[in-house]
């Protein structure tokens, strides 16, 4: 497998995940055995459905069929969203996650997790115990959102109170 491999099968997934109204957020080619697997992540405001990812999972498939790209060995292609707890790297990530809770790892080593409450194409704001915190994406090393089982706000349904009196 050619080092450029990558960017050609990129630069054919590309406009058929854009034709869809999708960000394409990922690409992977792994060797497993004797196929590849080629995983496609996809995104957009707003969130994804399955009936979206099925969307454009076909017309993927033809267009890498119908191009030389994958070669001749066989391949699986997978068509997926990013997930729930993954990193915040472009502005559309933050804006996306507006209402999440975020950890934020500095450039100088501190840390932060708070609340996002705003994001901005060049920075964001995060509610911290109740203080909003101005955080500017040029001083990230990295964030990811948290995963949350019982998130802030929401009101427990009358089947939780039941169980909780049980």
């Amino acid at each position: 497998m050619s080092a450029t491999r990558p960017d050609r099968v990129r630069a054919v997934v590309a406009p058929v995940v854009a034709a869809h109204g999708l960000d394409l957020e990922d690409l992977t080619l792994t060797p497993v055995g004797r196929r590849r697997l080629l995983r496609v992540v996809v995104d957009r405001d707003g969130g994804l459905t399955l009936d979206d990812v099925a969307a454009v999972s076909q017309p993927l498939s033809v267009a890498l069929d119908d191009s030389a790209v994958m070669g001749g060995a066989p391949y699986v292609l997978e068509v997926t969203s990013p997930g729930v707890d993954r990193p915040l790297t472009a502005p559309r990530h933050w804006r996306r996650a507006v209402g999440r809770l975020v950890d934020v790892r500095y450039l100088d080593g501190s840390e932060l997790c708070g609340r996002l409450v705003g994001a901005t194409d060049t920075g964001a704001r995060l509610d911290v115990d109740g203080t909003v915190r101005e955080v500017g994406y040029d001083e990230v090393r990295s964030a990811q959102i948290q995963v949350e089982f019982g998130r802030a706000g929401q009101t427990p349904s009358p089947d939780d109170e039941e169980q909780e009196e049980e």
